[in-house]
């Protein structure tokens, strides 16, 4: 298959709910989809996420009724999990400074320049302070800090242990689309699928109690009656506003 270009991945991508099962797809390939997801934009660079690539068909059994056996689970040849790991916040914080000490070496604060200090001190300092909670304690009085800080002068305010679990499913959800275009790209196609028993699938596949799932993709080749009918969308008048 001839690979896209960007415009037609995005015309060509479509919820597939019914996949052929006379064509295969290559594992490599999804998973080379996968390795272009992790390039995808995410907050401060953190990178809580990871992807699970399901190729065996006896977890992909197991899998499909915790998807209420829909059709796109049920006729899938691989699956994808995209789970968000706000619980490895210290590890991929520290992964960050690593970097950075590799970038900028260490060296005397008086020689450090003005980039250098606040891309380290974001990492050593900021960052605790927003992903640190105990019991939402924490997070309450930080919420309370930046109310009454907020009053004077603009300051970031998801701050809660709350705000930044959404924050990670946001850049997880901003992952998940850039393998689904990547997909459609190589003339692959997916489905995510939101609707599963998500405590079940965590346990399927081991993970602990701080992991969440962000979505299930399926992910095959399509069968004509796979595309529930024409793309609807809402008018771009409605939804596009310039100012």
């Amino acid at each position: 298959m001839n690979q896209k270009t960007v415009q037609q991945a995005i015309e060509y991508r479509r919820s597939v709910r019914v996949y052929d099962s006379e064509q295969k797809i290559k594992a490599s390939t999804v998973k080379k989809c996968i390795e272009q997801a992790t390039l995808a934009p995410n907050s401060s660079n953190m990178q809580l996420w990871e992807f699970y690539h399901i190729t065996s068909q006896s977890v992909i059994d197991k899998i499909i009724p915790l998807c209420f056996n829909q059709n796109a689970a049920k006729t899938a040849q691989q699956l994808v999990i995209v789970t968000v790991r706000k619980d490895l916040w210290r590890k991929r914080a520290k992964a960050n400074l690593e970097y950075l000490d590799k970038v900028y070496p260490p060296k005397p604060k008086t020689k450090q320049s003005s980039r250098e200090k606040f891309a380290k001190n974001y990492y050593k300092k900021l960052i605790p302070f927003v992903y640190n909670d105990f019991l939402g304690i924490f997070g309450f009085f930080k919420y309370l800090t930046v109310l009454i800080t907020g009053l004077f002068k603009p300051i970031y305010r998801e701050v809660r242990s709350k705000d930044m679990r959404l924050v990670a499913h946001k850049s997880a959800g901003l992952a998940a689309q850039t393998f689904m275009l990547s997909m459609a790209g190589e003339g692959y196609d997916t489905c995510p699928m939101e609707g599963s028993d998500t405590w079940r699938v965590k346990k399927v596949l081991g993970l602990p109690l701080g992991a969440e799932i962000n979505m299930i993709i399926s992910c095959g080749i399509r069968k004509p009656e796979g595309v529930y009918g024409k793309r609807f969308r809402i008018p771009f008048e409605e939804v596009y506003k310039e100012i």
